[in-house]
């Protein structure tokens, strides 16, 4: 269709054939764009239905050896592998711990619990598993043949290090905790309210920094509590030992003993 520029006096200039409207970008909301996202959808309530299922197994798996199961997560560097062998070193003589260690790469927090009494199964999530930022409940079915699971009373399963994506996906645990160190800053259970929604317990670590940061307890406590008002909180150090027999207790307790303080 041609396009014309009409003169006061009536009379009107060809300027030429009108291309018509721009297309849309499929990015931007015309038709494939609204069924590539619906696409994505479906994709995922599969993705998340069969975990679902897989995570229901490891449940039957894990009640029918009488084991106890904790997902333990946190964002990288909270200290979740410092925690779990400072708990090893104080629990493993009264309870029988098992630990699932999830890491993208390497065997460097595997190696770091081994020797202190627990039976430690590794989960690499590049082999085999696109090197995902989480561990599934697949993934972590995938370890369970490499530990006798009759033998043990507690399950310890360290997610790998992420604030966001380990909290989507259930793994067949009783209960789920997260280490928070007080380097990360007061506003992160604003931002990231998935993985603190989800827990029971919240361990806020690395407290002996306190006099060394600007991170004010008391709105990270009240930001916390905006979020999920029920979560229990724990003040540890795993390298003083400050607060590490409540959290052992609170632990160990999943399974049916406790710790002794001292």
């Amino acid at each position: 269709m041609g396009r014309f520029h009409r003169h006061s006096d009536g009379t009107a200039h060809d300027l030429g054939h009108d291309p018509g409207p721009p297309a849309l970008h499929s990015d931007l909301g015309d038709h494939s764009g609204y069924d590539d996202a619906r696409e994505r959808v479906e994709i995922l309530e599969r993705i998340l239905g069969e975990n679902d299922r897989t995570a229901e197994a490891n449940r039957q798996d894990f009640r029918a050896a009488g084991v106890r199961v904790v997902n333990l997560m946190s964002s990288p560097g909270a200290g979740k592998t410092s925690l779990l062998r400072a708990t090893l070193e104080r629990a493993a003589d009264l309870v029988r711990i098992g630990i699932v260690e999830g890491d993208i790469y390497t065997s460097i927090d595997a190696d770091r619990l081994s020797g202190f009494g627990a039976a430690v199964s590794l989960v690499n999530t590049a082999n085999g598993f696109g090197g995902e930022c989480h561990l599934d409940a697949t993934m972590v079915r995938s370890a369970l043949g490499r530990l006798d699971l009759p033998s043990l009373d507690l399950l310890v399963i360290e997610n790998v290090g992420n604030l966001v994506c380990p909290a989507e996906f259930s793994v067949g645990e009783d209960a789920r905790a997260m280490v928070y160190s007080v380097t990360e800053g007061e506003e992160k259970p604003l931002k990231y309210p998935a993985m603190f929604r989800a827990v029971e317990v919240a361990v806020i670590n690395k407290v002996d920094l306190l006099p060394y940061l600007e991170f004010d307890i008391d709105r990270f406590l009240g930001n916390l509590a905006d979020v999920n008002p029920d979560a229990q909180v724990i003040m540890t150090s795993a390298r003083t030992g400050a607060g590490l027999d409540e959290w052992c207790d609170w632990l160990t307790q999943r399974a049916g003993g406790s710790v002794a303080a001292g």
